[in-house]
């Protein structure tokens, strides 16, 4: 079995493909949209071949506890080594991202 993709709503969609973009040089296909449901979408793939859906359409509702609810976790990217985690995550901090979990080690990677 392979996951195929995994989807993502988000409210701001070109935000969102810009940071996979900049940060995990994803490829994104040519923006879907669906006029009649208010619909839009990207796929956007990376080097392995994983991809992820980014879905906007009207009437979304946020979360209200962004951290612990029932059902999708977080996700995990690799980016080759301990020194590009690090890398990486003060570049997102230095570029106003907030950092809810410090890179750790846990089960043999490095999160």
């Amino acid at each position: 079995m392979k996951i195929e993709h995994l989807a993502i709503w988000t409210r701001d969609l070109e935000a969102m493909k810009a940071f996979y973009m900049k940060y995990f040089h994803g490829v994104p296909n040519d923006k879907y949209t669906n006029e009649a449901k208010g619909f839009e979408s990207y796929f956007v793939s990376f080097e392995s071949g994983a991809r992820i859906e980014l879905m906007r359409k009207p009437g979304l509702m946020d979360q209200a506890d962004r951290i612990n609810f029932m059902g999708y976790a977080h996700l995990a990217f690799s980016v080759g080594s301990k020194d590009k985690v690090i890398g990486l995550t003060e570049t997102l901090r230095k570029d106003g991202f907030t950092i809810f979990s410090e890179p750790r080690t846990t089960g043999g990677w490095l999160f």
